[in-house]
């Protein structure tokens, strides 16, 4: 065989159709395509979004099942910015085929995506969000009733040497450089500065004294790794036996989650409701952070029965100066924490609310946004969290819930296939060894027989 070699080629002025590269797709998209016509999610999304646009000016703009697949393929494909993800589209013939975008059609690039998501109000997305809710309750994987809350920090699109003051607009740099002069140390650097302000004792940062100039609505947080950056707070309440998020929003990070569980419980019924469902939340988890008198009576009040365990405290709690509600609600709590179906329930949040986050944010690319604003970050949130929903779909439904996971479930597959047929092949073979042996021991012994009437007969004779 002769070395190839590679040389320039001309290219072709004209391409015949039949003679463009073709894609057999990718069995998962081709099989959340058709989830989506069968629900009917294209004319529904053009019906919903038709008074944001003109009837008769202009030329026709990006179809709203692209954009919104294009959205999809940001969490199939673990990628969180609008860049990564045009280009994916565009390189990628397989998704091509699930967008419904010809060989000579461009994909949409990241600035169309842009306009088109901040033309829309959060409302229409959240609309959305629901509609993935409703998909799941038409194919009976819906419950309702356990809803399990929590939240974790998301970073911002803002950086932690942007912050200024509140009050005289100084910047951060500034007022390190202040410090470090009225220490008597000499300012030469930015190197400086930082390793000034490294070692610092009293260095403190309070969202009430600073403010990220590019991005107003991120609050300065600890994050789970013990960095502090600019972030926001994802709240998630998910149904525990389907393991569907029922609400997802996002809040300024220096938000107690006390404060935001009420909010979260009520868009989680609103959103069971509005998606047809007929059942109502009866019992809530959480974890310690969620303990609060306040919280536990409100909900005692509206019928939800909660599981949130005790913070430890130092002194013993006092109740003379709280209503008496406060205090059955929260020893009706604790009887209820200290039961085997409240240590069940714990063990059931833990282990599907915290895979939700995972999802969503290590393996679903959206630890950090890369959008501003808090409104913008919770359109983009929504469509993240509409596609998780969708792969939760998906897995329940044939056994994979992105596309990666298509390809180890259909690899598992295979073993197995080859497994089955070797320990057929192996049954089949023990079988004939048996009835070959079974048959040589039934012509020895017609042998014997012969032979034994044959010395019978003559010694007659």
């Amino acid at each position: 065989m002769a070395l190839g070699r590679r040389v320039e080629q001309q290219r072709p002025l004209f391409v015949a159709a039949d003679e463009l590269p073709k894609s057999d797709g990718h069995p998962f998209y081709r099989r959340l395509n058709e989830l989506l016509a069968e629900a009917g999610f294209d004319r529904w999304i053009e019906e919903l979004c038709r008074p944001y646009y003109a009837a008769t000016m202009g030329r026709p703009s990006i179809p709203l099942g692209v954009f919104f697949r294009m959205m999809f393929v940001g969490f199939f494909e673990g990628i969180g910015a609008l860049r990564q993800i045009a280009w994916r589209c565009s390189d990628s013939l397989a998704v091509r085929e699930f967008l419904g975008l010809a060989l000579t059609q461009r994909a949409p690039d990241d600035s169309s995506l842009t306009v088109i998501r901040q033309r829309f109000p959060v409302e229409l997305f959240e609309e959305v969000f629901r509609f993935m809710i409703l998909v799941a309750r038409k194919k009976k994987l819906l419950k309702g009733q356990k809803i399990a809350i929590d939240a974790t920090n998301l970073e911002a699109n803002a950086a932690m040497r942007s912050i200024v003051s509140r009050e005289e607009g100084v910047s951060w740099r500034r007022y390190v450089k202040e410090l470090a002069e009225k220490e008597g140390i000499a300012y030469a650097s930015q190197e400086d500065a930082r390793r000034f302000d490294r070692h610092r004792g009293d260095k403190k940062v309070s969202n009430r004294n600073w403010v990220s100039p590019t991005d107003p609505d991120s609050r300065i947080a600890r994050m789970k790794d013990g960095r502090t950056h600019l972030a926001y707070k994802a709240e998630h309440a998910v149904d525990l036996e389907s393991e569907i998020i029922v609400a997802a929003t996002l809040h300024p990070a220096d938000q107690s989650d006390a404060k935001t569980l009420p909010d979260t419980l009520i868009r989680a019924q609103a959103n069971l409701e509005l998606a047809g469902s007929e059942t109502t939340v009866t019992e809530l988890v959480a974890d310690k952070g969620y303990h609060a008198a306040a919280t536990l009576e409100w909900c005692d009040r509206i019928g939800v029965r909660t599981y949130i365990p005790e913070r430890m405290e130092r002194r013993q709690r006092r109740w003379t100066d709280k209503p008496e509600a406060f205090q059955s609600a929260v020893y009706a709590n604790r009887r209820r924490v200290g039961r085997a179906k409240g240590r069940r329930l714990q063990r059931l949040r833990s282990e599907r609310v915290e895979r939700g986050f995972a999802h969503t944010c290590c393996s679903g690319g959206l630890r950090r946004m890369t959008v501003r604003g808090l409104e913008e970050s919770n359109k983009r949130y929504l469509l993240h969290i509409a596609g998780q929903n969708l792969a939760i779909v998906m897995r329940k439904l044939f056994g994979a819930g992105t596309p990666r996971e298509w390809g180890a479930w259909s690899k598992w597959l295979r073993s197995a296939h080859q497994a089955l047929l070797a320990i057929l092949a192996a049954v089949i073979t023990a079988v004939r060894n048996i009835a070959d042996r079974t048959r040589r021991t039934d012509h020895i012994d017609l042998a014997t027989t012969r032979s034994s009437q044959i010395t019978t007969f003559s010694e007659g004779s």
